[in-house]
């Protein structure tokens, strides 16, 4: 401030998250983004929030405070699935945890209306977001009110925030107050008047005493979502109105194109002397787009970032990593280009009419829509491009896959796993269980065992030794031992092992945080099983993870529960080695004395 000749900032920024100037992280984003258009800004990365006088160190700003968690929901990022603590922080110079409160919107909030008396604070970012509603909070067990309420903000940003944060500084700057901001997207007010064309959700009494009224709230919100056509929500808490005015619109490709080309440094700040775990993950990575039309129960990157696939221009991609590749920390890889999922870049509805009334959750779920824009090119021309690159020696596309989009995506096919996969392809089934993937909303075993013999056929013509790491969860609602029981039997047959599981979690905002609340899936009223005790969670775990040989006490266990012991000998016994095979043309020449030829490789 002092270089600059700054005696006060306009807006004071505070995050749970240590300070990388990269625009993979929200609150760097928005910075750069208030400091293009001639704002003062600061960045205040993890304070004291047991102390005020650590939010005083950049002074009062005249404006007002911007809160944020971070990149993860607090209690997400302190505990597992199981409540335990974790002892990390990705986020965090060290990997160290501790550095961020428990609900750190609610904490940051409190301090800065400590420390600043009378000053607005707007609050936003991934925990705010997904807790804009009376909530189901798995942690305390039982419903809370919207995070504006608790944490006695003035207003609250969802979603992304670009073009929320730039006007609500405009016309604060302007001299308006905040009180009066009352009819811009993508924001959360509380009012004592009733909007006339609003509609009401079941209040927050009602939904923290009756589940079915849970699922009422959950079923009218997420019909609105259409940034388009959603209405304003209104939800009572006491005598005042939660008041949620419909999504922002998704960002034109030139709007998110000036967002990415904002001058940052792709740095943690100097100040810190130990690695940040998150950074090392992205810092040579490209996001080419947002938004997720996959309508995933568990996820709730949809009432995040949208539905509507918003793409960067090839000429901003390539322009981002002319950028990264002139640095002396790069040296040839490029780690990821992709989004919340990879295949889905260039995507969209074909449909403009259709799309600005749609309701549905999932683009792809039950079946694909007939509107989907599916072709795969403008993502093949873009990897095309990327890998004629000076510099860039590998690229990879370690983001999520969707295979039911691959069926129509045959180049990108191709091209992903000759050119792009490290040896190891992620995809997520999640389950193989058709009666869970229906609750999950996402396809059954039949389109992942297709997907899986091509990518396998695939490969072995291409020369490469690749494999398939599917990701997959235990203690899903709806899932019981015995859908677990043949999860297990599908990977033993189909040679998958996997290392690592994913215990749920309800998280707000998610379709299947609400199923795990009230037992009943909101849309069809259907009443399901939610694995709820510890020693069922457990042994759903143990399934998945049958070949571990610390494992075989709780599979016997899981397997006598349900009735199957005679499954047993198929998951535990060792499978029998495979017969040799005959010489192949490739065997007899370096029999012969040849030398054998080199594979392609990515």
């Amino acid at each position: 401030m002092d270089a600059r000749g700054w005696e006060e900032l306009d807006v004071l920024f505070i995050s749970g998250d240590a300070y990388i100037d990269h625009p993979a992280f929200g609150t760097p984003l928005l910075a750069r983004l208030l400091e293009a258009a001639g704002y003062r800004v600061g960045i205040l990365a993890q304070p004291d929030w047991k102390n005020p006088e650590s939010f005083k160190v950049m002074g009062r700003p005249r404006l007002f405070a911007a809160i944020s968690a971070g990149a993860m929901d607090s209690l997400v990022n302190h505990y597992t699935a199981a409540k335990k603590i974790r002892r990390d922080d990705a986020y965090t110079p060290g990997n160290v945890a501790g550095k961020r409160p428990n609900r750190a919107v609610i904490a940051y909030t409190a301090a800065v209306k400590g420390a600043f008396k009378g000053l607005p604070t707007v609050i936003g970012g991934i925990e705010a977001s997904l807790r804009r509603l009376a909530h189901y909070d798995y942690w305390d067990d039982k419903v809370r009110r919207s995070v504006l309420v608790d944490s006695k903000a003035d207003l609250l940003l969802y979603g992304m925030a670009e073009t929320a944060m730039l006007e609500l500084t405009r016309r604060l700057a302007d001299g308006e107050e905040i009180a009066t901001v009352a009819d811009l997207r993508g924001t959360v007010m509380l009012n004592t008047e009733r909007p006339d064309d609003a509609l009401e959700l079941p209040s927050f009494e009602q939904v923290s005493e009756d589940p079915q009224a849970y699922n009422r709230m959950f079923k009218l919100a997420s019909e609105q979502q259409n940034p388009w056509s959603g209405k304003t929500l209104l939800q009572t808490h006491g005598g005042r109105q939660l008041i949620v005015n419909p999504p922002a619109l998704p960002l034109t490709e030139s709007e998110l194109d000036r967002s990415y080309a904002l001058p940052f440094t792709r740095q943690p700040h100097f100040s810190y002397r130990e690695k940040i775990p998150a950074f090392e993950q992205i810092r040579n990575s490209i996001t080419s787009h947002r938004g997720c039309f996959g309508g995933c129960a568990f996820c709730a990157i949809t009432h995040h970032q949208g539905k509507t696939i918003q793409s960067r221009s090839e000429a901003s991609i390539l322009a981002e990593i002319d950028r990264m590749t002139a640095e002396n920390s790069f040296h040839g890889s490029l780690s990821d280009v992709g989004g919340p999922t990879a295949n889905m870049y260039g995507l969209g509805c074909g449909n403009p009419a259709a799309e600005k009334s749609c309701r549905r959750g999932s683009c792809l779920y039950p079946r694909p829509c007939k509107n989907l824009r599916s072709n795969d090119q403008r993502a093949v021309r873009l990897l095309s491009k990327i890998r004629k690159r000076d510099k860039v020696k590998h690229v990879f596309v370690a983001s999520g896959i969707r295979y039911d989009l691959l069926q129509f995506q045959q180049q990108y096919f191709d091209d992903l796993l000759q050119h792009h996969v490290g040896g190891l392809l992620k995809v997520a089934p999640e389950s193989t269980s058709d009666r869970v993937t229906a609750v999950m909303r996402k396809p059954g075993a039949a389109l992942f065992t297709e997907f899986l013999e091509r990518f396998r056929q695939r490969s072995r013509q291409l020369g490469l030794r690749q494999s398939v790491v599917p990701y997959l969860i235990s203690g899903h609602p709806g899932c019981e031992l015995a859908d677990m029981v043949e999860v297990a039997r599908y990977l033993k047959r189909h040679r998958l092992k996997v290392e690592q599981v994913q215990d749920f979690t309800p998280t707000p905002g998610s379709l299947a945080t609400c199923i795990y609340h009230t037992g009943t899936d909101p849309f069809t009223g259907e009443r399901l099983h939610v694995p709820r005790t510890t020693k069922e969670k457990r042994l759903q775990k143990a399934l998945l993870l049958y070949h571990r040989p610390e494992s075989k006490h709780e599979v016997l266990e899981a397997l006598r529960l349900c009735g199957r012991e005679e499954v047993a000998a198929e998951l535990l016994e060792p499978r029998p080695p495979r017969q040799p095979q005959k010489p192949t043309a490739r065997r007899k020449q370096r029999s012969a004395g040849q030398p054998p030829r080199r594979p392609r490789r990515s």
